[in-house]
């Protein structure tokens, strides 16, 4: 009877250690995600670095200044593309920034048209809402100081990054061994083999998704002007930029351009956006995607939407946009630990 209350009492004292433990786990996932999400995030910056650094590398190019040029050309490459559009994207914001006051009256006057509310209501509530602040400056101080922390926070974890990227580019192999001398001699090679096709399928999602970003913004942008629609620049760079979230993104993309069109009093032109977005959606969905990106992702778009909302959940913001490396690395994973031991079996 004493061994029994004896085995129940173990029974009982490691489920609380198994229960305190994934308490204490879970504390600190909440703590470190934003940790977790930066080393990801510069993981991925790092892997083009060192391709670009040993293509160098063949050409007697030393691999320390193969890396420091591979990150200068992908810089460069960002800065060529945004200083292309830059002038005239500029010009457009500022256009579109000083009408947007008649925007807003225009859209308000619409959406009391639809809904049988008051014009002036959300107006004067947003004057209501000025004449506060303009009474007591003071409650600005608090958002600034926030935005102007995360500004900062964002640029310094930007440098930190970059400068880590640089240093796993010229140096890699001393953290793959690392990573493989956790694994039994026997099972090194497969655990290399592993994290190759880790990496060979986040190139080739970083590829689509930059091939994807720039398919994308150009259709929008051509598809906008078509119709006539103004400012058709920033809506497609918005666009653009909104591809990194796969389905998500350009759904979100569509709605500044809906709303303007809706707001110039011009129905048929709305409904022009919205075509134009859903024929861009299917030359995306059947043209650049399985072209582009299938062949080294291989995730079913059903995985990928679905894990998006997961990743979001579980990450926040910067889950949306690191959800399909994740979800590549769970399906190599569950396909070498899990899938293919089984099939060996059989």
């Amino acid at each position: 009877m004493a061994d029994r209350l004896s085995g129940d009492q173990q029974i009982l004292y490691r489920a609380v250690l198994l229960a305190a433990g994934l308490l204490v786990l879970g504390l600190l996932f909440r703590e470190l995600v934003t940790l977790l999400v930066g080393v990801l995030v510069t993981v991925l910056f790092s892997i083009p670095v060192a391709a670009i650094a040993t293509r160098l590398e063949g050409y007697r190019v030393p691999r320390p200044i193969g890396a420091l040029l591979a990150i200068l050309l992908i810089l460069g490459a960002f800065a060529g593309l945004i200083a292309a559009v830059l002038p005239t994207f500029i010009d457009q914001a500022d256009q579109f920034i000083d009408d947007i006051p008649g925007i807003a009256d225009d859209l308000e006057r619409e959406l009391a048209d639809l809904t049988g509310a008051e014009q002036g209501e959300v107006g004067e509530e947003i004057q209501t809402h000025l004449e506060d602040i303009a009474d007591d400056p003071a409650q600005l101080v608090g958002p600034i100081a926030a935005i102007g922390l995360g500004v900062a926070g964002f640029l310094a974890a930007t440098v930190l990054g970059l400068i880590t990227a640089y240093y796993i580019a010229v140096r890699p192999q001393p953290l793959i061994n690392g990573a493989l001398s956790l694994f039994p001699p026997g099972r090194r090679a497969w655990a290399l083999a592993v994290g190759n096709r880790i990496r060979d399928s986040w190139i080739g999602w970083m590829k689509g998704v930059v091939i994807d970003m720039i398919a994308n913004g150009v259709m929008i942008w051509a598809g906008l002007s078509l119709i006539g629609l103004d400012f058709a620049l920033v809506f497609g760079v918005l666009a653009g930029l909104f591809t990194v979230v796969p389905y998500f993104g350009p759904v979100a993309a569509s709605i500044p351009p809906i709303l303007f069109a809706v707001s110039q009093e011009s129905p048929e032109k709305a409904i022009a956006v919205v075509i134009v977005f859903l024929i861009v959606q299917q030359i995306e969905g059947n043209l650049t995607i399985p072209l582009v990106m299938s062949q080294t992702v291989r995730l079913h778009p059903a995985v990928i939407a679905i894990g998006i909302v997961v990743m979001a959940q579980l990450l926040g913001f910067a889950g949306l946009f690191v959800a399909v490396p994740i979800l590549s690395l769970i399906v190599v994973l569950v396909d070498e630990v899990w899938v293919k031991p089984n099939e060996a079996e059989t």
